[in-house]
């Protein structure tokens, strides 16, 4: 018995946020965004916190499997921008879902970009252990709340959401992982008020703002990308061409495409929505897996692999075979 995947679900905010209204903000332009990111809007919330737009996307994910709440024994939540450091957000989600009267375990992880995959790894194990038995994982992030809006080079590129995946061990589907991490001390991709750097240690900013070395990250990316599909290939046997699908982690359009190139893989094997959504981090994956979903791109027989890279540094891949007869997707 592999994890089968019963139901998902997405949530945004309700603001719709373009390029051309950043610009108003910030010296910046459509032109400037698009050209060098592929992105045109982005969801940024105004009243929805983290455990809000993950509870929304539970929500949908528990619609679309059709089944009862009150069966969900384990809920995991990705982010990095949780509602408060303590409680977990996936503890609010569960109280929120109503499911306090019930045993449940809930507990959230942070590995950034890769955290969807880390956490679905995670469930994995613990559903195979037997410490649940039918759980709801999410990514959720709020990423609007720790961006610098005087700078151009981060504030463009990411936007709020949630997605969600109800999972449980049954027949249908088949998985395969990968994961791994380089300890970051060169500060490509952090948070400020956590920093390495003595002088932001010792002076936190008031918000800890997200930054990043934007090159430098560019070139990580491609890399870590292209090392997890051609690893969880070889875990699994196959070449990295019998992938039907590829669902990255929705960065930036220009690294789809040199990963691509890089590869020789057509790049319409490449789910991406990030020039609605941008960058939601923990959410991306499984909002572009929804969204496949949705538009018929996911069918039984195919191989596809879900791929995610961020800070840590870390990068993950989940190589999904479904087969020819399963509903569980």
């Amino acid at each position: 018995m592999s994890l089968a995947i019963l139901g998902t679900g997405m949530a945004v905010p309700g603001r719709r946020v373009t390029n051309d209204d950043l610009a108003q903000v910030m010296d910046t332009s459509d032109a400037w965004i698009r050209e060098r990111t592929g992105i045109g809007s982005r969801y940024l919330s105004t009243t929805e916190n983290t455990s809000d737009l993950g509870t929304q996307a539970a929500l949908n994910a528990l619609k679309d499997a059709k089944i009862d709440p009150s069966t969900i024994d384990g809920i995991l939540c990705a982010t990095l921008t949780p509602d408060a450091m303590m409680p977990s957000t996936a503890a609010l989600i569960q109280a929120k879902l109503g499911l306090k009267a019930q045993r449940c375990l809930a507990f959230d992880l942070n590995a950034a970009c890769s955290g969807f995959l880390l956490a679905l790894q995670t469930a994995d194990a613990l559903i195979q252990a037997g410490s649940a038995k039918r759980m709801l994982v999410i990514g959720a992030e709020t990423l609007s709340k720790i961006l610098d809006y005087s700078d151009r080079s981060t504030a463009v590129l990411f936007g709020d959401g949630a997605g969600c995946f109800v999972v449980e061990a049954a027949q249908g589907t088949q998985m395969t992982h990968f994961a791994n991490t380089e300890g970051d001390l060169e500060e490509t991709l952090i948070t400020e008020s956590l920093a390495l750097n003595p002088e932001l240690t010792n002076h936190p900013s008031e918000v800890p703002y997200l930054r990043m070395k934007g090159q430098a990250v560019f070139r990580f990316a491609v890399k870590a990308v292209e090392d997890a599909l051609t690893q969880v290939c070889i875990k699994r046997g196959i070449s990295v061409n019998d992938l039907d699908l590829i669902i990255p982690h929705q960065a930036n359009a220009r690294i789809i495409r040199h990963v691509a190139d890089k590869m020789g893989l057509p790049i319409e094997r490449f789910v991406m929505n990030l020039e609605e959504y941008g960058n939601t981090s923990s959410a991306s994956i499984p909002i572009a897996y929804t969204h496949a979903k949705a538009s018929g791109r996911l069918r039984p027989g195919m191989t596809m692999a879900l791929v995610g890279f961020g800070a840590g540094l870390t990068w993950a891949a989940t190589l999904i075979e479904l087969k020819e007869d399963t509903t569980c997707y």
